[in-house]
């Protein structure tokens, strides 16, 4: 076991750098070309990686700190060999420490330069990452990067790899399904053509992936919701005695709050690559919301502790905020579970999309009256439809079941008891 000393490689014409980031500690174990700190000049940064594989001594700078070539970074016990540099017939070297993201005094463009790193054709990634793009067939140009000034990790490789996997595989389906037009639609009659919104654009292809990935399992159920709407009508403020407004949506919310409290599987996440469950202890409540720029679904946070009334005007404020695009990018992830409605529209029963991570998604038709034998008499009941889609891989059939029918207990006769716990 003999001592080793990483110093600073060759950083070109800059006399120093500055440390912008430590990748380890001392006494951690590393391997050979393991990422040990982040160089950054004012026109680029690079990672430089460790010559030795061993277990760190000493770290001999911080963060902040500005270093020139030949500054000793670490010291480390290795059992590996100082390799001589080795040159080739145009004075490239072979040494790794070379692989650096500063410009050469040379003329011959290093493939590592700042100004290909400006242009995008090279993306910052330590030697680990870049090996294991290739391995994987990647072009690392083509990734966007997580981190600092777009450094490229391994999550966003894989990332990227899936994403590409699951294109193929639509672009293949759809190339299978799709006809070629014999006819130009210019040649039966005018037409304009428009670009696709940028809300469809970007939402779209989410759209594809969650249908092409979840087996989706629909579920219809009548709700007699005769006695919420008469409780709803009678609403009045007690200072104006006018009549409130609360929408019907409120009520839907406040419900399906009680059944992710009995069915938490419906307020979960799962991973199935490494076979783990996320439980989430947050009521988030995702909303569709119908804007002149297309669908949105924001989401309404803590529903648990908010009133009818309060929900109410949540809804108003945040459809108010994705009509005049002034809502936080934020506000559409972290979900618990969301609500289609159609009920301001008209429709009964459809099968809504799930908004992936989340596993389930509500639809809510158009209520309407619907004549019933009850005891032995004819009478009219309020009847609200909704259509319940879940991710079959966790939620089997009868907990969607199950499911329903608990809504159709908390939006019953017995509603107002039923949302007030």
């Amino acid at each position: 076991m003999a001592e080793q000393k990483i110093v600073v490689p060759n950083i070109g014409n800059f006399e120093e750098v500055e440390v912008i980031e430590v990748l380890v500690k001392e006494g951690q174990e590393i391997q050979k070309d393991d990422s040990i700190i982040t160089l950054e000049s004012d026109k680029s940064s690079v990672e430089v990686p460790s010559n030795f594989s061993g277990k760190i001594n000493k770290i001999n700078i911080k963060v902040g700190d500005k270093v020139s070539e030949g500054i000793t970074i670490l010291s480390l016990d290795s059992k590996e060999e100082i390799q001589p540099v080795l040159e080739d017939e145009n004075n490239n070297t072979e040494n790794k420490n070379e692989i650096i993201n500063f410009p050469k005094n040379n003329k011959k463009k290093n493939l590592y330069s700042s100004s290909l790193a400006a242009e995008g054709k090279v993306k910052l990634a330590s030697p680990n990452v870049r090996k294991f793009t290739r391995e994987l067939g990647a072009d690392i140009s083509k990734i966007l990067g997580s981190k600092r000034s777009g450094r490229v990790t391994k999550e966003d490789v894989k990332d990227y790899v899936k994403t590409k996997l699951v294109d193929v595989q639509i672009a293949t389906t759809q190339k299978k399904k799709s006809t070629k037009n014999e006819y130009e639609h210019s040649e039966f009659g005018a037409i304009e053509v428009k670009d696709i919104p940028r809300i469809k654009k970007l939402s779209g292809p989410h759209l594809v992936r969650s249908w092409t990935e979840i087996p989706h399992v629909t579920q219809h159920e009548e709700i007699d919701i005769t006695e919420m709407e008469q409780f709803r009508s009678s609403l009045k403020d007690l200072f104006t005695g006018q009549k409130k407004s609360i929408t019907p949506l409120a009520f839907i919310m406040r419900a399906m709050v009680n059944g992710l409290r009995a069915y938490p599987n419906f307020n979960a996440s799962i991973d199935p690559e490494n076979g783990k469950v996320t439980y989430k202890k947050y009521f988030h409540i995702g909303v569709a919301v119908d804007t002149p720029h297309g669908l949105m679904v924001p989401k309404i946070r803590n529903v648990d502790q908010l009133s009818i009334e309060e929900i109410s005007q949540k809804l108003r404020m945040v459809g108010k905020l994705c009509k005049e695009l002034k809502i936080d990018k934020k506000e559409f992830f972290g979900g618990s579970m969301t609500i289609s409605s159609l009920g301001g529209i008209g429709g009964t029963f459809f099968t809504p999309i799930i908004n992936a991570p989340e596993l389930s998604i509500l639809g809510v038709g158009k209520s309407y009256d619907k004549v019933v034998k009850k005891d032995g008499q004819i009478i009219t009941r309020k009847i609200l439809p909704i259509s319940l889609s879940y991710d079959h891989r966790f939620i089997d059939g009868a907990e969607g079941a199950r499911f329903c029918v608990h809504l159709s207990q908390s939006l019953g006769k017995d509603f107002a008891f039923k949302l007030a716990v």
